[in-house]
């Protein structure tokens, strides 16, 4: 099972956002869109790194409400952590896993393709595997 079973299913669009736009914009449309991070990118191809609720939280303790008027070039993480479309599932697991990360920007010869994040990930395992097939008694 690939990453590329994941995007077939949920698709390839990816919201982005420009380095120097103010985080204000982007805390905005991660509540509008129901989303947890964005990709940062000047071009919409090329992936400069990612913002996410816990950078945005990070920043808060460190800059306090004046995060808000902040470029996202100064709270995003850089360089973004990213999977491929044929990489495997597991080991994209064991990747956000290790480097503590819910969302990997996936990149295709230098240019992003899609976005996998965790929930994304438990949902295929969820509904591709024999557990589905079982079923829990209320306790």
């Amino acid at each position: 099972m690939s990453v590329a079973l994941i995007l077939k299913a949920k698709g390839t669009h990816v919201e982005t956002t420009r380095p120097d736009a103010g985080l204000y914009s982007v805390v905005w449309n991660l509540k509008v869109k129901g989303i947890g991070a964005q990709v940062v990118s000047e071009d919409g191809t090329t992936v400069l790194g990612l913002i996410s609720e816990r950078d945005i939280v990070r920043g808060l303790t460190e800059h306090g409400t004046r995060l808000l008027t902040l470029p996202v070039s100064e709270l995003m993480t850089s360089p973004a952590v990213t999977c491929t479309p044929g990489e495997s599932i597991r080991a994209v697991m064991a990747r956000m896993t290790r480097y503590r990360v819910r969302h990997l920007p996936v990149v295709e010869g230098g240019k992003l393709c899609g976005i996998v994040s965790i929930g994304d990930l438990v949902k295929h395992r969820l509904t591709n595997s024999s557990w589905r097939r079982m079923s829990f008694a209320r306790t």
